[in-house]
């Protein structure tokens, strides 16, 4: 079954922090006291002269720039390497340019600077706005700077604004998080993105665990949470994603709905589908920011790159699509895999008739129980 080409994203990582949080498994790394920005941008732009060739004409729909954290560079930074994207790439010309920022590194003017420069998506990394809570994740700012950074962001003229925020934090009550959830609805985002605190492989919390509220407790915070975002007017259309008037994250609805993207810089991973072959590939870039500096402008930034197998097609498709609220479309699943949906018939069948999954027609989606069990359904799919 043929192919089709689907959206086309650009992830840009940034791996410097001020200090490695105790949580993060992200591929980050304490910086140092000068950046070397302009020697990074350049091996970015690098990166994608030697992707641009894969993808041909095929138009940029956004652009996130994550980390790490980029609002350590400068405005000017950003500017040059958003510029560099569009000479090399044609851009849509609604594109949505995503940049994460955390507080604590944000000076008068910063905002503003991103914003002239191409941004026209913030995101702030907030986690907390309980300064005992910020200090035991090992955050660098407090609570005063992140509401700060918000009103800012606003007033600089950043419409769509994502405030990152989580629960089930070390020693944390209900009466915490909702206080928590509330301080962030008067803020007036456009999106939230509230996930819970795991500890993750390879984390100071994995290898010292702090002590977490009882699972009980962690449930009653989610709920008691999702209601009052309903009640503010937000919707949830992924697992962890809140939005006011449909404001979604189109960059992440790309990969949640097995679209393709270039990954630029330290670590960074892309997904490219070849129509004309059939194959799907993913691909990734080495790591460390010093191993990655010095392999700058050759095919060496690339750490490796394999192939998704028809056997792993129908997971790599369901594990996205399933997250959201809307699911997935029978015809979707079979112009993104090239896969028949007849692969699907008896799990389907199954997850359906236990009330994992509903059926509208062409749509498959997860219920309310499906969604709580989620690693179920998928296990059950497989």
């Amino acid at each position: 079954m043929p192919l089709s080409a689907p959206p086309l994203g650009l992830y840009v990582h940034i791996p410097w922090c001020v200090r490695k949080c105790p949580y993060c498994d992200f591929n980050s790394h304490a910086s140092a006291e000068s950046l070397p920005e302009a020697a990074y941008v350049d091996a970015l732009l690098a990166d994608l002269d030697l992707d641009a060739p894969r993808i041909g004409s095929r138009g940029l729909e956004t652009v996130f720039i994550g980390g790490g954290t980029p609002s350590l560079f400068s405005p000017a930074a950003i500017a040059r390497l958003l510029t560099g994207i569009s000479e090399r790439l044609a851009c849509a010309p609604d594109m949505e340019v995503t940049l994460e920022a955390n507080p604590g590194t944000l000076e008068t003017g910063k905002f503003e600077g991103f914003r002239l420069a191409g941004v026209n998506r913030l995101s702030i990394g907030v986690q907390s706005f309980d300064n005992a809570g910020l200090e035991q994740l090992g955050r660098i700012h407090g609570a005063d700077a992140a509401i700060a950074a918000a009103h800012q962001a606003k007033a600089c003229g950043f419409e769509r604004l994502n405030l990152d925020l989580m629960f089930g934090l070390p020693g944390q009550s209900l009466g915490n998080a909702l206080a928590d959830i509330n301080t962030a609805i008067a803020l007036q985002p456009s999106h939230l993105s509230f996930y819970q605190l795991t500890l993750e492989p390879n984390t100071l919390f994995h290898e010292h665990p702090p002590s977490l509220p009882e699972d009980e407790r962690i449930w009653e915070m989610q709920q008691a949470c999702r209601q009052a975002l309903i009640s503010a007017g937000f919707g949830q259309y992924e697992v962890s994603a809140w939005a006011r008037n449909g404001d979604h994250c189109r960059h992440n609805l790309n990969y949640w709905q097995f679209g393709d993207y270039l990954g630029i810089g330290a670590g960074a991973h892309g997904k490219l589908t070849d129509p004309a072959t059939g194959r799907i590939s993913r691909y990734w870039r080495i790591k460390h920011p010093r191993t990655y500096l010095a392999a700058a402008g050759a095919t060496g930034t690339v750490g490796g790159e394999s192939a998704v197998s028809e056997a792993e097609l129908p997971f790599e498709f369901l594990m996205n699509h399933l997250r959201l609220r809307a699911g997935f479309t029978l015809p979707l699943f079979e112009a993104r895999t090239g896969l028949s949906v007849e692969c699907l018939d008896e799990p389907l069948r199954q997850c359906i008739g236990e009330g994992l999954l509903e059926q509208d027609g062409n749509r498959i989606y997860c219920t309310d129980r499906g969604w709580n069990f989620l690693d179920n359904v998928l296990e059950m799919l497989m």
